[in-house]
């Protein structure tokens, strides 16, 4: 509801905007129809499931939604797992782990943990991606060839059943899946206005509707058809034994349909300009997969191809996503008989379009080519693992990893340094400095500095955040300290954060230093800081009469020179 307030604060529904979203809507809906069957048949359940997610998903995300111009639907980025999900679980399991996705992300955006997900390294997202895509291109050969279907479980065994089997080739469905491919390619740069994959898949299904080529697979001879009426909303049937197992998958589908949906969201607000609710957005998607498995649906998220095709075509509010839904629906109510003739080779080439668009090839290129080779790393290695294992895994792997180095250059970029231009300032020793910096001293405070506090005291500045990566280093730093001095006051100003392990380990650094008859002053501490320290009991240890704010102010605690500088 959010998207359709601040729609309407903006004057979005005046007549002429309401035209351009009814427009855009017919136009993202007509896109729709050929993709949401491809990607349902290449998740392993019927082409009319992909419609009916689409519809349901499109008005769900529209109206709850946090952003206004995103369309949702079935997409290419789920189909590894909800196609291993089916195989496993079968279609009752694959709306079960939807719905059970549904409520996570629905807890997620009420948490508020919508701007954690934007976290993840875009090395990370470029690897599943791409790899991703991979699977999708080779999973569509056995249809765009009219190959027997592979046998085997992982990625590889299929990859060689399917090279192993092009001897097998249908000659007629090699033909219409070419000319689908070529129409693709083909059609926008005549047909500017019409969606190359509606082109695309008309022209093939009338050529096999005339012809009836032998041997070419269709929706008719592979599903039956399409029903030409809606499913009425029933719960989809399961147990609690099925439920426990599929905890994980749903998990899967709820993070992929988060990222998904927040990237799509990011590339609207980059496009037209304007600023999407993150939370709200997970409310929104997440409402949408509760309800799709009620109407014969299955996982949803947002689409970036057909969100960046309303945009384009003019759409200002959510009244587009509505209108793409309503024209899904009537497709279904009016033309489903025609669809028993649609080629699977036709909807395989659009997934070879939708595959190559998703692997971001240039992207990864660059990356490649360009990157830090710790981001080649991770790229490289969240790549083969989708491919080759599994997308969970490669997720968890790369985050992981992504998240390990990324703390190794946090822990380098902390220093600990010997600070003596600070007590040398402030004390009168290089009196110009010190005037410069507001104080006068008189000859006396100069002559206790150098009797007392220049053979006594040394400052050491302490920058970056003391969390667990970098606490081992700084410890074995400071209490490395071998000087003739017998007091140390330890600079936290440039210090924004500290962990737990942070404070235990310089309880040990305090322990240590008092041990070696140092006495330990602390400085100039942010709030932050001061209350981890106080709460660890790291100022009762240290002595609430050694905190200062200002190196200054070690006039007020040293036992030789009696009162601070006048101030100039």
């Amino acid at each position: 509801m959010i998207a359709w307030i601040e729609a309407k604060q903006a004057g979005l529904f005046n007549s002429k905007n309401i035209t351009n979203n009814i427009l855009s809507g017919f136009v993202v809906g007509i896109v729709a129809i050929p993709l949401a069957m491809a990607f349902a048949i290449a998740s392993g359940a019927k082409p009319e499931m992909g419609l009916y997610t689409a519809i349901v998903s499109g008005v769900a995300v529209a109206v709850f939604g946090g952003c206004r111009l995103q369309i949702a639907g079935p997409t290419g980025a789920f189909i590894v797992i909800l196609a291993a999900i089916t195989a496993k679980f079968g279609i009752s399991g694959l709306m079960v782990s939807t719905l059970m996705a549904g409520v996570i992300l629905v807890l997620l955006g009420v948490m508020r943990l919508g701007a954690v997900l934007k976290f993840i390294p875009r090395p990370v997202i470029v690897g599943f991606t791409s790899g991703i895509a991979v699977i999708i291109w080779v999973g569509q050969w056995k249809d765009f060839f009219g190959l027997p279907a592979p046998h085997g479980e992982l990625f590889h065994e299929k990859f060689l059943a399917l090279v192993s089997s092009f001897g097998q080739l249908s000659p007629y469905t090699t033909m219409l899946g070419l000319l689908s491919l070529f129409v693709l390619l083909a059609s926008p740069k005549v047909f500017k206005r019409i969606p190359s994959p509606l082109v695309a898949m008309v022209l093939v299904t009338a050529l096999q509707a005339a012809f009836h080529f032998e041997g070419v697979a269709t929706i008719g001879t592979a599903f039956g058809g399409i029903p030409s009426t809606l499913p009425m909303p029933s719960l989809p049937s399961t147990s609690m034994h099925q439920v426990v197992q599929l905890i994980g998958p749903a998990f899967t589908i709820a993070f992929l349909g988060a990222i998904e949906s927040l990237l799509s969201a990011v590339v609207a607000d980059g496009m037209a300009g304007t600023r999407h609710n993150s939370n709200q957005e997970l409310i929104g998607q997440g409402i949408a997969n509760i309800l799709c498995p009620f109407f014969g649906g299955f996982a949803a998220t947002g689409a970036i191809a057909r969100t960046a095709t309303n945009i384009k075509n003019g759409a200002t509010s959510p009244l587009s996503g509505i209108v793409h839904s309503a024209v899904v629906l009537l497709t279904v109510v009016a033309l489903a008989p025609l669809a028993s003739n649609i080629p699977l080779c036709a909807l395989a080439a659009i997934l070879f379009v939708v595959s190559y668009n998703m692997c971001e090839a240039r992207h990864f290129i660059d990356l490649v080519r360009t990157g830090p080779k710790a981001d080649i790393f991770i790229l490289l290695m969240t790549f083969g693992l989708t491919v080759f294992t599994d997308l969970v895994v490669a997720v968890n792997v790369g985050v992981g990893m992504a998240s390990l180095i990324f703390m190794g250059r946090m822990a380098n970029s902390v220093h600990v340094e010997e600070d003596d231009a600070a007590t040398r300032i402030i004390y009168g020793v290089d009196e110009s400095k010190a005037q410069a910096n507001g104080y006068v001293h008189t000859p006396e405070q100069i002559a206790a500095f150098d009797t007392c506090c220049e053979t006594d005291v040394m400052v050491y500045t302490i920058s970056g955040p003391f969390f667990f990566g970098a606490a081992e280093r700084i410890e074995s730093i400071i209490t490395s300290i071998n000087v003739p001095f017998t007091t140390v006051v330890l600079r936290f100003g440039n210090v924004p954060f500290v962990d737990a392990t942070g404070v235990n380990v310089f309880r040990n650094i305090i322990k240590s230093l008092e041990k070696n008859g140092k006495r330990v002053v602390l400085c100039n501490m942010q709030p932050y800081v001061f209350d981890k320290f106080n709460k660890g009991g790291i100022l009762d240890l240290v002595g609430r009469e050694n905190i200062i704010a200002n190196v200054r102010d070690l006039w007020t605690i040293c036992p030789s020179c009696k009162s601070p500088p006048a101030a100039a």
